[in-house]
């Protein structure tokens, strides 16, 4: 139990975004409250779990997310101020790559399933077997309100509210700013990750279950299109310390192009660094950042994809 925390918030899952569902707890602006979240599977793997078990996932359960919670005074119009105060990591996680999911689906046809073990308290690189080591950095991958639009929606998209954000840089000091759509705000939260690139290109991070700490807080009458959020300081700097190795794609199509950057960096990895495939695939979604290099000299743009050093060191 967080000592600075109001209320602690657990066994209250639930698998998609519908304001009818009741709240798990109701709270004053300014409240701390402590999370226990569950990894995106929804506890269906474990440490001792294999490739062969990716193929009986259970999709109604994934992504849970701990909520809702009822902010009094929080009206649509309104913005939630979210403060990621901490985060309590468990030391498991997993990667998986999931048929028919993941912006290389039509390379990557098998189920794929890596298991990782870390040191949740020194939050050390993370062994990735005898091929290198992933910088890991804590972080909600989903983290949103209820929209206002009756009926139960599925928690895969992000939405204006937030949800399936996927922000690696949503980690302990950041303050999120989201913009309310129904009474209460009716914030949730989960999809707790230990590592990510920008892009989780494969489909999934490293999934870890973990606890996470957040101050939430009302702004009145703020309009906001869509989320925003402020970071403490850098964003990079677990990865920047010996550089990049970086692919690109170019051409008409944004998503090809990512495609092309990405393909680029996996038989890049496979050929300097021995690795297979699979294995370079689940590395890129971990650690390595798809960026839009450039985007206005038409009709052709530039995708690039970064993979850090640092992890082969």
């Amino acid at each position: 139990m967080c000592q600075h925390c109001d209320y602690t918030i657990h066994g209250a899952h639930h698998h998609g975004w519908d304001h009818s569902i009741p709240p798990a707890e109701t709270v004053a602006p300014g409240s701390r409250l402590h999370f226990k979240c569950l990894d995106s599977s929804g506890g269906q793997f474990d440490k001792d779990s294999t490739t062969a078990d990716v193929s009986h996932l259970d999709f109604g359960k994934i992504n849970p997310v701990t909520g809702p919670i009822f902010v009094d005074g929080a009206q649509p119009g309104d913005v939630l101020k979210v403060q990621i105060d901490a985060f309590h990591p468990s030391g498991f996680g997993w990667t998986a790559n999931i048929p028919g999911f993941g912006l290389l689906a039509d390379q990557f046809t098998a189920p794929y399933l890596k298991i990782w073990d870390y040191n949740p308290e020194t939050m050390a690189p993370a062994l990735y077997s005898d091929l290198g080591r992933v910088p890991l950095k804590p972080f909600a991958g989903t983290i949103g309100l209820a929209p206002a639009e009756a009926g139960l929606h599925s928690v895969v998209p992000p939405r204006r509210m937030g949800g399936n954000l996927d922000i690696r840089d949503l980690a302990a000091g950041t303050t999120l700013y989201l913009p309310v759509e129904v009474e209460g705000a009716l914030f949730s939260v989960g999809d707790t990750h230990a590592a990510q690139g920008d892009g989780e290109v494969c489909g999934t991070a490293i999934e870890s279950p973990m606890d996470v700490e957040i101050t939430l807080d009302v702004i009145k009458g703020e309009k906001l299109a869509f989320p925003r959020f402020s970071t403490p300081g850098p964003v990079t700097r677990h990865l920047d310390a010996k550089g990049y190795e970086v692919t690109t794609g170019i051409g008409p199509d944004m998503m090809q192009a990512a495609r092309d950057a990405v393909s680029g960096m996996v038989d890049f990895l496979g050929r300097t660094k021995g690795i297979s495939a699979e294995d370079a695939y689940l590395l890129c979604s971990v650690c390595g950042d798809l960026r839009i290099s450039e985007i206005v000299d038409q009709p052709n743009w530039v995708v690039s994809f970064y993979f850090p050093n640092v992890v082969f060191e």
